[in-house]
């Protein structure tokens, strides 16, 4: 009797295991995916990971959040998505900075902590000079370098940032000797504004404005091929330096997300990436949608971290 009763309760449970199991809600619609931004809100991190996060949510019929977490380069933000679950519900808009950080000795482990997701964003850093100042080309401005050692002093956005490796990599191909000046991202335009320095390695979108108004001149991008947004810079390469540093912007998840996951999420990438609205949006804050799949992705950023902590040796930055 009481093996006929074991057997009957067994077979009742497995219709309601069953039934259990076909009501558990499936990725990507368990909860709010959330996006960590390393940057502080308003800056232009922070906004084009809203943009994403917008046309994420659309694509996936699910909640995409973002969340900022700034601080100690990127540390603060890339240690907190490391330590949650590898679900597909925590991201967080990577950059160069993961290298960075992690061959400063800020960051205890490095990009191989994360899976790429996809590539989405990238930024062009240039050389820039005031709207009056003598050089006219990149060639100009080496060769006054090369008369003069240590004698012009280049601004970028502090020791260690990515304006600061592109800076030294392209002075170093240069073959040319220059003071570097580090400064908090906001104080980099300003002090070439205010003649404190002579040029300023940086990003485009701190820029744009007073490239415009001429009170700026771009000598040069450091990118593999010209800038749509800046279709009359030349780059570094067509100058005869070979120095190409893109800063680029994208998502990665935890180690370990399965891989079904991490294709859902590319594609809403994908999608997102690819609509005029989002593409529109993102040049008028200077940047440019350049989406990558999750395999490319990993490959660059790779490649991209064995280089940087040869740079950063060279600059005495590495730990």
């Amino acid at each position: 009797m009481k093996t006929r009763l074991a057997i009957a309760g067994a077979l009742l449970a497995v219709p309601f295991a069953t039934a259990v199991q076909a009501q558990e809600a499936q990725f990507p619609h368990k909860g709010a995916i959330e996006i960590t931004v390393l940057f502080p809100a308003g800056s232009s991190a922070d906004v084009t990971a809203r943009l994403l996060a917008d046309g994420m949510s659309k694509q996936l019929g699910a909640k995409v959040i973002v969340y900022n977490r700034p601080g100690a380069g990127g540390a603060i933000g890339y240690t907190y998505v490391a330590a949650q679950k590898p679900d597909g519900y925590w991201l967080v808009w990577n950059s160069n900075s993961i290298s960075t950080t992690y061959h400063s000795g800020s960051l205890a482990f490095d990009y191989q902590a994360f899976d790429a997701v996809a590539r989405v964003l990238v930024e062009s850093p240039v050389l820039a000079v005031g709207g009056g100042a003598k050089w006219k080309t990149l060639a100009d401005f080496v060769a006054d370098a090369k008369s003069r050692p240590k004698q012009i002093s280049v601004g970028n956005s502090g020791i260690g940032s990515h304006t600061h490796i592109s800076a030294v990599a392209l002075f170093k191909a240069a073959g040319v000797e220059v003071i570097d000046v580090p400064f908090g991202a906001t104080q980099v335009v300003p002090s070439l504004l205010g003649n404190q320095v002579d040029a300023v390695l940086q990003l485009p979108a701190a820029l744009s404005a007073y490239v415009k108004s001429g009170q700026v001149r771009l000598l040069a991008a450091l990118t593999s091929s010209r800038d749509p947004a800046l279709p009359g810079v030349p780059t570094a390469r067509e100058q005869g330096f070979d120095v190409a540093l893109e800063a680029w912007r994208g998502i990665a998840t935890p180690k370990g997300t399965p891989r079904p996951v991490i294709a859902m999420l590319e594609g809403a990438i994908r999608k997102t990436a690819e609509r005029s609205e989002f593409s529109q949006a993102s040049e008028r804050l200077g940047v440019r949608p350049a989406f990558m799949p999750a395999e490319e992705f990993g490959r660059l950023i790779a490649k991209e971290d064995a280089e940087l902590a040869r740079l950063m040796q060279l600059i005495g930055l590495k730990k």
